[in-house]
């Protein structure tokens, strides 16, 4: 499956906005993990999908490619 642009800029703009968002609560997030502020393996899970989910949101923005609008849901950007 080629990725065919299918956003606009204001799309774009959003999906790196929330990419940036996300992968610096996931940093965050490791960071207290790792000093002990929090413990347990959930919270390493957490941490490893906002890590992934923003740097996928940053790849969208990058690419100008939506997986749900490929899918055919339509998004409000």
């Amino acid at each position: 499956m080629a990725l065919v642009c299918n956003i606009d800029a204001a799309g774009k703009a959003a999906r790196l906005k929330s990419g940036i968002i996300g992968t610096l609560g996931g940093v965050f997030i490791g960071a207290i993990t790792l000093a002990g502020v929090v413990q347990g393996p959930v919270w390493w899970m957490i941490t490893a999908g906002a890590l992934f989910g923003g740097a996928f949101a940053i790849f969208e923005a990058r690419a100008g490619w939506c997986v749900l609008r490929a899918m055919g849901i339509r998004t409000p950007l």
